[in-house]
C-alpha cells in the first residue's frame, strides 16, 4: 500500500511540475485527481478497493504544506497557516493509523466495498471509480478548499483563530476518545452480538463520525478567520456532512440494525450524531 502511495505521489508530482497553471488552488486540484486515479489503478490490479481509505486523511496533509509553501513571504510567518498544518498533520496520521490499526493486509476489503460488489456485479469498478475514489476526492478537496485561504491570506491572528483550534482540537480528541473506547471494548469482548454503550458511545451512536464532521468545520472557521469575505467556501464543510448524513450513516445505521440485537433501543434511547443526555426507552 506504501509503494502504491508513493508511486502515485511521484506520478502526481511530475504531472504537477509541468503544468502551466499559476493558481495553487487548482493545481493541488489537478494533481489530487491525478493521484486519485493513480491508487484507483492500483486498486484494481490488486482488486481491492480499500486501498483507497487513507487517501482521505493523506491528501489534506499534502494539500495544506504545498498551499502553505506558496503561501507570500515566508512560511514560517505565517501562524495560521503553520497552526492549520499541524492540526491537519495531527489529524490526518491519527486517523491514518486508526486506518492500519484495523485494516488487516492485502485480503482486506472494507464491508461496505463487499456489499457493493455483490449488488454492481460486473459494473463494481465503474461504482468504484466513481462512488468509491472519486467522490470522497472531490469532497475532501471542497472541504480543503477553506484550508488554502487560510494559509495563503496573511493576516495577524484573532478571536476566530482560537475558536476554530478550540473547534479542531476538540474534534481531533473526541475523534480519538471515541476510537480508543471502541478498540478497547472490542479487545475485552464487550461489542459480540450486543452495542458498546460506554464513554462516548453512550451520548452519541457515532461519535467519532460526529468529531470527523467538526473537524471541518474547524478548517471552515480557519477559513473565516482569514477573510470573512470567504464564507461560500461553506460547501466544502456542507459536502462532507451531507455525505456522513445521506451515505455513510444510514449504511452503518443498517449494518448495525441487522448485526445487534439491542439496536432498537439504542436507535431509541442514544442520539444518532450530535452527543446529549441518553433517553429511558
Amino acid at each position: 500500500m506504501w509503494a502504491a502511495y508513493l508511486w502515485a505521489v511521484a506520478v502526481s508530482l511530475a504531472i504537477g511540475s509541468q503544468l502551466p497553471v499559476a493558481s495553487p488552488l487548482v493545481k493541488a486540484g489537478i494533481v489530487d485527481l491525478v493521484a486519485t486515479v493513480m491508487i484507483f489503478a492500483v486498486s484494481v490490479i490488486f482488486d481491492n478497493s480499500s486501498i483507497y481509505d487513507p487517501y482521505w486523511s493523506l491528501a489534506p496533509i499534502a494539500m495544506t504544506g504545498y498551499w502553505l509553501v506558496r503561501s507570500p513571504g515566508d512560511p514560517a510567518d505565517n501562524w495560521r497557516g503553520v497552526i492549520v498544518l499541524l492540526l491537519v498533520a495531527v489529524w490526518g496520521v491519527r486517523l491514518t493509523a486508526n486506518f492500519l490499526a484495523h485494516w488487516r493486509g492485502m485480503r482486506h476489503e472494507d464491508w461496505r466495498y463487499a456489499d457493493f460488489r455483490e449488488k454492481a456485479g460486473r459494473f463494481y469498478w465503474v461504482v468504484s471509480f466513481f462512488g468509491f475514489h472519486l467522490v470522497p476526492t472531490v469532497i475532501v478537496f471542497a472541504g480543503c478548499v477553506p484550508i488554502y485561504y487560510a494559509c495563503t491570506t496573511r493576516g495577524s491572528l484573532g478571536a476566530m483563530d482560537v475558536v476554530a483550534t478550540v473547534v479542531t482540537l476538540a474534534a481531533i480528541t473526541i475523534e480519538t476518545v471515541s476510537d480508543a473506547q471502541m478498540r478497547a471494548a472490542a479487545a475485552a469482548g464487550k461489542v459480540d452480538g450486543t452495542t458498546f454503550r460506554g464513554g462516548l458511545w453512550a451520548y452519541s451512536r457515532h461519535p467519532n463520525y460526529f468529531g470527523e464532521l467538526m473537524f471541518w468545520w474547524g478548517m471552515y472557521l480557519f477559513g473565516l478567520a482569514a477573510d470573512t469575505g470567504y464564507w461560500w467556501t461553506v460547501f466544502g464543510p456542507l459536502g462532507v456532512t451531507v455525505l456522513f448524513l445521506t451515505v455513510s450513516l444510514p449504511l452503518i445505521e443498517a449494518r448495525m440494525m441487522k448485526r445487534r440485537s439491542d439496536y432498537r433501543q439504542v436507535v431509541a434511547e442514544v442520539a444518532k450524531l450530535v452527543p446529549r443526555l441518553p433517553k429511558r426507552s
